[in-house]
C-alpha cells in the first residue's frame, strides 16, 4: 500500500478535480457523448452518460485512496448524483423543452389514432418528436379491451372500433390515421366505413415495404386508396420459382407500353432475363417504360424497345425472328368494350389476326412459352370484344395441339389503375362536381390490382403445358356502386354532395361477369389461387376458316358469328354457310 502522502485538503481537491476531468473527458470521448443529436435523445444516450460518470468518478475515487489512503464513500455517491444530474440534465432539457412546449402548437390538428400497437405508439412518437408535423396525438382506439383506459405516451386509449364516431365529435378531432399494419381488407373495410361517418380526414400508415426502403417515413402518411377496400386479400403468388425459367432468358411482351404490359416487364426484370423485347403501337408508352426499365436494370439487363403493330404480319414476324425469344407475353389488344361495339373490325383485326400474328410468329421461331393476356369478358360474351378474346384463347389452343411451343391462355377481371379502369372516370366526375355514372344498382365486377395480374401471368407460364386457360380465383365480386360510394368518401366528399346517377347499360355491357361457365370449372386448384378451366376447342380448319371469312361479312354479320362462335353456338346464321363453303 501507498503510504498516505499528508496532502493538504487544497492539494486532495486540485488532484482529485484533475482526475476527473480527465478520466471524464477520455470516458465521454470513448462512449461518443460529443457526437450525439441530443435532440432525440433517448435512453441509450442516457446509459451513455451513466456510463461515463460512473468510471470517471471511480477513477477519481482510486486517486483519491492512492494519495490518502481513504476513500470517502458518500462524498463520491453524492459526487457521481451529481455529475449525473448536472451533465445528463443539460443535454436532456432541450429534448424535454422540445417535447413539452415546442411541439404543441395552437394550429395543431387534434388526431387520433387507430391501432394502439406497435405501429400505432411508432406514429405517436413521431408525431410528438416531430417539429414538423402539423398532426397532434390525442387518443388511441384499438380492439383489445384490456387497453381500454390505459395510458400509453400519457395518450389515453378511449374505446374499440366501434366508438369511433362518438370519439371524434367528443374530442373534435380532425384527423383520423389508421395505424395497424396487419389488418384485413375487410376489417379495414369496416374501420373506413365508421371514419368516413365523420367530418374527420382519415389516412394510413404507409406500407411497411415503403417504410423499410425508405420511400415513406413514418410520419408521411398516405389516404386511404380504393384498392385499400376492395374487401378481400391481395393474391400473393409463389414467384420464386420463376426465377429459374426467366433468368438469363429473352423475354418478349407485346403491348409493354400498356398499364398490364409495363407491369409484366417491371416484374420480369427482377429476375435478371439477358434480355426483354418492349413492343408496342404507341411510341410515347413504350418510350416511357423503356427509359423506366433502363434507369434500374440496363446495368444488367439489354431492353430493347421495339415500334410494331401486331397487325403488321411481316414486321411481327421480323421482330421474332431477329430476337428468337424464349417467352412471349401476348398483353397488346383492344380493351374498351362500348367502343369495339362500334368498331368491330377494329377489334377483330386487332384481337383476332393481331394474336394470330403473334402466335404463329412465336411457333416459326420456337418459342418456349406463350402467354395470351385475355379476360373475364371471353366467358359467355354478349359483345365484340369479350368475343374477340375468346377467338383468341382458341387460336392458341388450337396451335397448342400440335406444337412445340406450350401455348396458354389467362383469364382476370377489371384491374384497377389500367387505362380502362372505371376509377380514372369516377376521379374526373369527382372532380368536376360530381355526379359519378354507373350503368346499373346491381351491377358487379371482379377487381384485381396492376402488379396482382400481372404475377398471375407470370406465373401462368411457369405452370404451362398447353392448350390451357388459367384463371385466377378472385373472390367475391364487388359492386360498381360500392366502389362509386367508397371512392366519393375517399376524396372527401359525401354521397349526397356528389350524388349517383344510372345511366343503363351501355353496348355490349353484361350486369354480371364470369371468370368460367358451369360446364368449364375445375374444382381443384393446380396452384394457390389459380384454376384451369374445361374450355371447349373448335376444329382448327372450321376455326381459320371463319377467321379468313369474318372481314368479308357486313358488320352484323361479323358481330352475330363472333358471338355465335364464341358460346358455341354454331347452328346459327351465318355460320351455316360459312361452314358449308
Amino acid at each position: 500500500m501507498h503510504p498516505a502522502l499528508n496532502l493538504t485538503l487544497a492539494d486532495t481537491f486540485n488532484i482529485g478535480t484533475i482526475l476527473l476531468l480527465i478520466s471524464y473527458l477520455v470516458f465521454a470521448f470513448y462512449y461518443r457523448l460529443y457526437n450525439k443529436v441530443w435532440e432525440y435523445a433517448s435512453t441509450h444516450e442516457l446509459l451513455a452518460v451513466v456510463k461515463a460518470v460512473t468510471l470517471a468518478t471511480l477513477i477519481q475515487g482510486l486517486g483519491e485512496y492512492f494519495f490518502n489512503n481513504y476513500f470517502h464513500f458518500r462524498i463520491q455517491v453524492s459526487l457521481w448524483m451529481l455529475l449525473v444530474l448536472s451533465i445528463g440534465g443539460i443535454r436532456f432539457i432541450w429534448r424535454i423543452y422540445r417535447d413539452g412546449f415546442l411541439s404543441v402548437s395552437s394550429d395543431s390538428k387534434k388526431t387520433l389514432i387507430i391501432g394502439a400497437g406497435s405501429a400505432g405508439v411508432m406514429v405517436a412518437r413521431q408525431l410528438i418528436k416531430s417539429k414538423n408535423s402539423e398532426l397532434k396525438p390525442i387518443a388511441f382506439i384499438d380492439d383489445d379491451s384490456q387497453k381500454y383506459k390505459m395510458q400509453i405516451l400519457d395518450i389515453p386509449v378511449v374505446g374499440d372500433s366501434s366508438k369511433i364516431c362518438e370519439v371524434v365529435e367528443k374530442l373534435e378531432v380532425d384527423n383520423i390515421i389508421i395505424a395497424i399494419p396487419s389488418l384485413s381488407k375487410k376489417s379495414l373495410n369496416r374501420i373506413f366505413e365508421e371514419c368516413s361517418k365523420t367530418s374527420a380526414k382519415t389516412q394510413i400508415l404507409p406500407m411497411i415495404e415503403d417504410l423499410m426502403t425508405g420511400k415513406l417515413s413514418v410520419n408521411e402518411f398516405r389516404d386511404v386508396q380504393v384498392e385499400d377496400l376492395l374487401g378481400r386479400e391481395t393474391v400473393e403468388l409463389d414467384i420464386e420459382s420463376i426465377s429459374e425459367y426467366v433468368t438469363g432468358k429473352t423475354v418478349l411482351v407485346t403491348g409493354a407500353g400498356g398499364s398490364i404490359g409495363s407491369e409484366i416487364c417491371r416484374q420480369i426484370c427482377k429476375f435478371n432475363p439477358q434480355k426483354i423485347v418492349l413492343v408496342g403501337h404507341g411510341e410515347n408508352s413504350i418510350y416511357q417504360i423503356d427509359m423506366e426499365l433502363r434507369k434500374n436494370y440496363a446495368d444488367r439487363i439489354e431492353i430493347v424497345p421495339v415500334i410494331g403493330d401486331i397487325q403488321d404480319r411481316m414486321r411481327i414476324f421480323e421482330i421474332m425472328e431477329e430476337h428468337l425469344p424464349f417467352m412471349v407475353y401476348h398483353a397488346a389488344a383492344h380493351k374498351h368494350v362500348p367502343l369495339m361495339e362500334y368498331n368491330p373490325r377494329e377489334a377483330v383485326k386487332n384481337n383476332i389476326l393481331g394474336t394470330k400474328n403473334v402466335a404463329e410468329a412465336a411457333e416459326t421461331y420456337n418459342v418456349n412459352t406463350f402467354v395470351l393476356i385475355s379476360s373475364d369478358k371471353a366467358v359467355n360474351p354478349t359483345n365484340v370484344m369479350g368475343a374477340t378474346k375468346r377467338f383468341a384463347e382458341l387460336i392458341i389452343q388450337s396451335l397448342a395441339k400440335n406444337s412445340n411451343t406450350k401455348f396458354v391462355a389467362v383469364r382476370f377481371g377489371n384491374v384497377l389503375g389500367s387505362r380502362g379502369s372505371v376509377i380514372p372516370l369516377f376521379k374526373r366526375q369527382i372532380q368536376t362536381g360530381g355526379p359519378l355514372t354507373v350503368t346499373h344498382p346491381e351491377m358487379t365486377r371482379y377487381f384485381m390490382t396492376i402488379p396482382e395480374a400481372s404475377r398471375l401471368v407470370i406465373q401462368a407460364g411457369t405452370l404451362a403445358k398447353g392448350g390451357e386457360v388459367f384463371v385466377l380465383d378472385m373472390g367475391e365480386p364487388v359492386k360498381i356502386v360500392d366502389l362509386a360510394k367508397n371512392l366519393i368518401r375517399l376524396s372527401g366528399f359525401s354521397v349526397e354532395d356528389i350524388g349517383i346517377q344510372y345511366s343503363g347499360l351501355r353496348p355490349g355491357e353484361k350486369m354480371y361477369e364470369e371468370l368460367l361457365n358451369e360446364n368449364e370449372i375445375h374444382a381443384e386448384h393446380v396452384f394457390p389461387k389459380i384454376h384451369i378451366g374445361k374450355t371447349k376447342v373448335i376444329h382448327a380448319e372450321l376455326l381459320y376458316r371463319l377467321i379468313n371469312k369474318l372481314l368479308t361479312m357486313s358488320e352484323d354479320e361479323m358481330c352475330e358469328t363472333l358471338i355465335a362462335v364464341a358460346n358455341n353456338k354454331y347452328d346459327r346464321s351465318p355460320l351455316l354457310s360459312v361452314v358449308t363453303q
